[in-house]
């Protein structure tokens, strides 16, 4: 059984941009402009080949990115963002602001262990 498509917009986009490595690519083709894939490599060590390979796949095929191939010797490729990827910039703004506000906030409350109670 084939499963409906989703109408919930909030399910589509973390569809489109889910995934552990998707914002991070994103965030850095908005805010350090084309990246050669190499260049993704060395920013994100701990990412395997495959696993970038996929994840930029997937955002060209969703457009959100665009892969553009000079034909000059030795091959280059850079990554970049579309027009469409573009409108994304205001979440990926919301999301860094929250994110500094999450590690403030972080460092300034007790740890759980310290809001329990004792027994």
């Amino acid at each position: 059984m084939e499963k409906p498509p989703t109408t919930c917009p909030v399910e589509v986009a973390v569809k489109l941009i889910g995934g552990k490595w998707k914002i991070v690519i994103l965030y850095q083709l908005a805010y350090h402009g084309p990246k050669r894939f190499n260049e993704l490599r060395r920013i994100f060590p701990e990412v395997t080949q495959r696993m970038l390979t996929l994840q930029l796949r997937e955002l060209e095929e969703d457009g959100i990115i665009v892969r553009k191939v000079y034909h000059e010797v030795p091959p280059k490729v850079e990554y970049y963002l579309s027009e469409l990827g573009t409108s994304i910039l205001p979440v990926l703004l919301q999301l860094q602001d929250w994110g500094l506000y999450y590690m403030e906030q972080k460092k300034t409350e007790p740890s759980p262990s310290q809001d329990m109670p004792s027994t």
